[in-house]
């Protein structure tokens, strides 16, 4: 069965994929008859190098994300994952050159300085590219190419080479700092080929030249691109280095789908694929599923093991370029916390790391996974990729060392707590003393912890699922505050504590719920604690959930049962109250609402949102809310309070 794609036609997504870009950025032209995105302002490029770039379709933001001032002046897209057109990318050629001429062809106003096609190394980019740049040169125009190989999956060589991944971005952006820095063609090559070269490609017979860029580099950068020793220019070939300036490693929890075709390899439930290319195929190896923090050090070990044929010589005192990017799936979360792992584990290591970059750079369709860029740099290099962009998809980073910046703000000193009346003298709080409350407390998160999977089950009939797990977090937060010492005898400064302390821990629209009721509840509290002052407290908790939570009794949410128990507890304004025989009352109010909220419709909360039909079960907040009352009620009775 064929994965299912938002798109009009499997034969025709690439062109509309580019031409949503275009129309929705009014920096870039599409190329009539052609799948090429190109700068809009070419006429104000005279003077300067034209960058081409391209390769098949789905890795979006790349490549045509990259167009931009200080980056690429034009993309030719081919169908996904498929090459682009000769005939396409010489027209991308022509067209750059030809920018400027007037419409009666005069010839441009200011000379012609060429065009660089910076490509990714993959048998039909080289071929495509190389044979659209022979025809263009034979036609009098300036083009110059480099193959880009940043692979490290693979510890021996391969005669094909290194493949091209994300680190082909950062040659994007180097290269256009050059070409907007008015370098000429021959310089913007020969220093672009320095890095590209020393990512795994080269051309036969250059170790002279080789030798004479490798001058200028920093002496880690230098021995990176060069081999030791002299070597016949016979056995020079196009892949020969042992070790790199950068390298990308990818990992995946699942393969991707080309429109219109079934995804290209499976992976069990426990297995995740490491060393992936960004064409769906599969990896170098096949590892168990571990935590971020596993696979991200699996991942950096097979980079930088001096072993592996294609690792990136990456030590202590290194200072690099990181690139986290997302293979097209992955979740914003989880990027984040692979993100966090990276820099953790190469500062660990002692690797300095000079700039991030996270986001979506190079994709394979909705791949579930990330890859891993590394790349060494030296001050020359790093102010290359600083240099300013209009460029939609590269990052709007800060220019300022990721390693040794303090990342933590000390927290904000608390407010002293204003003296409370009930525990300097005022009315002696009833059924409240410290020890008592324990108890109470006790109960209520056994109370929680046991109703985890049923408050689950109810909750996802309507919700995500998590109501149990939400009410036994807050219940492990108050077991772990109870063990750090006696609660406050206050009631006042105890349901604020209770509050401060769900808010923090127990997350959700639940947490901040019942933040809301104890923090309201404990203001009647400060003065007086006898039943009245308990059943005002009640009023003022209900006030606040209505009015910030907008739901009132009968929109089948928590507040129906508190509701419920509240109109009870009115009777506790009147004198002589008992206080079982109403809190009982209440308790069974409780319960019944809770239990009628299974043929209520939702009006709040997310269960509002789901039809009514499916909403048979009991509103899983509301039968929480009562369960703790149950509880509250429970413990008391057993002290005889």
């Amino acid at each position: 069965m064929t994965s299912k794609k938002l798109v009009n036609s499997v034969a025709g997504c690439a062109d509309d994929a580019l031409a949503g870009l275009v129309a929705c950025n009014p920096n870039l032209h599409l190329l009539q008859g052609h799948r090429v995105a190109l700068r809009s302002d070419l006429d104000s490029l005279k003077g300067r190098v034209a960058l081409l770039s391209g390769g098949g379709s789905g890795h979006e933001p790349a490549h045509a994300g990259f167009i931009g001032k200080g980056m690429l002046t034009g993309v030719i897209a081919g169908a996904v994952f498929t090459s682009p057109a000769v005939g396409s990318i010489l027209a991308a050629i022509r067209a750059v050159a030809q920018a400027g001429t007037g419409t009666d062809g005069a010839p441009p106003a200011a000379p012609a300085v060429g065009t660089l096609l910076i490509v990714k190394n993959y048998t039909g980019d080289r071929l495509n590219f190389g044979l659209a740049r022979e025809q263009a040169r034979a036609e009098g125009i300036p083009v110059e190419m480099v193959v880009i190989g940043d692979d490290s999956a693979f510890t021996v060589l391969k005669k094909a080479g290194r493949r091209g991944l994300c680190g082909t971005v950062l040659i994007h952006k180097v290269a256009g700092a050059l070409a907007e820095a008015g370098v000429g063609l021959e310089e913007i090559t020969n220093r672009v080929s320095v890095v590209a070269k020393a990512m795994g490609e080269c051309r036969p017979g250059d170790r002279e030249e080789d030798e004479e860029m490798a001058a200028s580099l920093s002496e880690e950068a230098s021995e990176a691109l060069l081999p030791p020793g002299p070597m016949p220019r016979a056995q020079w070939s196009p892949v020969i280095h042992t070790s790199f300036l950068s390298g990308t490693l990818g990992v995946s929890l699942a393969s991707c789908s080309v429109p219109g075709s079934k995804p290209t390899f499976e992976l069990s439930a426990d297995e995740v694929e490491l060393g992936l290319g960004i064409h769906g195929e599969a990896g170098v190896h096949r590892i168990k599923m571990a935590t971020a923090d596993k696979i991200v050090a699996i991942m950096l070990d097979h980079m930088t093991n001096s072993s592996n044929v294609s690792h990136v010589p990456v030590q202590s005192g290194s200072s690099v370029v990181l690139m986290v990017n997302n293979l097209g799936g992955l979740s914003f979360l989880e990027l984040g916390i692979i993100a966090d792992a990276a820099v953790r584990s190469l500062e660990g290591r002692g690797v300095k790391i000079a700039r991030a970059l996270v986001g979506t750079f190079m994709s394979a369709l909705e791949m579930p996974g990330i890859s891993l860029t590394l790349l060494l740099v030296d001050e020359p290099l790093l102010k290359l990729i600083d240099a300013d962009t209009t460029a939609s998809a590269w990052p709007n980073m800060a220019k300022v060392s990721v390693t040794g910046r303090t990342r933590i703000r000390a927290a904000p000193t608390e407010p002293l707590e204003a003296p409370d009346s009930t525990a300097t003298g005022g009315t002696k709080p009833r059924c409240t003393d410290s020890k008592q409350m324990v108890l109470v407390l006790e109960r209520v998160c056994t109370t929680l912890l046991g109703l985890e999977e049923h408050l689950n089950a109810l909750d996802r009939a309507a919700g995500d699922g998590d109501c149990g797990t939400t009410h036994s977090r807050a219940a492990r937060a108050i077991q772990g505050w109870l063990k750090e010492g006696p609660p406050p005898a206050s009631p006042a400064q105890l349901l604020s504590k209770l509050s401060l302390l769900l808010l923090e821990k127990m997350g959700g629209s639940s947490g901040a719920l019942y933040g809301l009721f104890l923090t309201a509840a404990a203001q009647p509290l400060k003065a007086k604690t006898d039943l009245p002052a308990w059943s005002a407290a009640m009023d003022a908790g209900l006030e606040a959930m209505q009015k910030y939570g907008k739901a009132a009794p009968g929109d089948r949410t928590m507040l129906d049962s508190l509701w419920a128990a509240g109109q009870e507890l009115q009777a506790w304004k009147s004198p002589g109250a008992n206080l079982f025989q109403i809190l009982t009352k209440a308790v069974k109010s409780a319960e019944a609402a809770a239990e009628a909220t299974r043929n209520m419709e939702a009006g709040a909360g997310r269960a509002s949102y789901i039809s009514s039909g499916r909403l048979d079960q009991p509103d899983p907040g509301a039968v929480a809310a009562a369960a703790i009352l149950r509880a509250i009620l429970e413990a008391l009775q057993g002290q005889g309070a």
